[in-house]
């Protein structure tokens, strides 16, 4: 009886970055332009690895797909939250709400499962070089990257679909996305299961996917520490600070947000957590993967130059 007299909401309110009215137009800005070095970012990294013969590699083919989730994990979140400040309004439907949670939710499990591939990838390059283009055969990787896409989609789908086939008695959620713990908030029937679900799959997802990453970087210090050159050791670091640095930054900001005392969490924590690593980290990535790299800079250039060289000499070929 009491489920008939309910009225499943049609529109979520989300809510605001900040609390501070005052700084809500210069926050959109600040996030346009974040957002604008992500996508030019990602997408320069997704081209260049694809154009350039010399970026078809195993790292470069992982880096790919990590522009990949990074970009799709901002697109996720980012311009419906761009367009409500623009219309003033901070809304999403029921759909778009569900649809927003299953993306990121494959988004973010896919990267933290990639990052270890890359770690292990960073393993094999160091401590089998010879054997490295056979361990990392085409086929491999595929599967790396395979088996998180479909593991982080059937999870996505299992538990957003949980969710939402139940009622919910509020409309407002204490986020500026649909997250799945702020939405859980929301409904009316005990969501104990679902709870224990999440937490176990966040657990697993987490320290799986982390222990994977210490383990290859425990046994690259052990090769490291074996070998006799200096030179050897520089580069076997320089191969590997990219990727860790990486590394570091994502971890420590998940496990600052959900390792934190009750004591001192709260959702206005969590907000600015979120949009560091739903935003800041995905423009940071491509940049610290090109930054340094001379590969990266050395197949810009001559991506760029052929492309120019394609369009220069074109019309001058057309009039001889």
């Amino acid at each position: 009886m009491g489920r008939k007299n309910l009225t499943e909401p049609t529109y979520f309110i989300l809510s605001a970055v900040s609390s501070l009215p005052d700084l809500q137009l210069p926050l959109s800005w600040i996030f346009l332009i974040i957002y604008a070095i992500t996508v030019v970012g990602n997408l320069g990294m997704i081209i260049l690895t694809k154009l350039d013969s010399h970026l078809h590699t195993a790292m470069y083919f992982f880096i790919r797909h990590l522009a990949y989730m990074d970009l799709g994990d901002a697109t996720t979140i980012y311009p419906k939250m761009l367009l409500n400040f623009v219309m003033g309004q901070n809304t999403i439907s029921s759909h778009a709400c569900a649809t927003q949670m299953a993306f990121f939710i494959a988004f973010i499990i896919s990267e933290l499962f990639i990052l270890s591939a890359m770690a292990y990838d960073r393993y094999v390059a160091i401590c089998n070089p010879l054997l490295y283009s056979i361990i990392m055969s085409r086929a491999r990787c595929h599967v790396l990257v395979g088996i998180p896409y479909l593991y982080s989609s059937f999870q996505a789908g299992m538990i957003t679909s949980k969710i939402f086939v139940l009622t919910f008695c509020s409309s407002h959620i204490r986020h500026f996305y649909c997250d799945n713990v702020p939405v859980l908030l929301m409904l009316c029937s005990n969501a104990r299961d679902i709870k224990l679900l999440i937490i176990l799959f966040s657990a697993f997802n987490l320290i799986s996917s982390l222990l994977v990453v210490l383990l290859s970087y425990v046994l690259i210090l052990l090769a490291v520490c074996r070998m006799k050159s200096a030179e050897g050791k520089r580069k076997a670091f320089s191969t590997c600070a990219s990727h860790l640095t990486v590394v570091v930054v994502f971890y420590a900001t998940l496990l600052f947000m959900y390792v934190q005392p009750k004591s001192t969490h709260s959702f206005e924590t969590d907000k600015l957590t979120s949009v560091f690593y739903t935003l800041v980290i995905p423009m940071l990535n491509p940049l610290i993967y090109s930054f340094r790299n001379k590969e990266v800079k050395n197949a810009f250039h001559r991506v760029f130059r052929n492309k120019f060289n394609f369009f220069f000499n074109v019309p001058f070929r057309m009039l001889v």
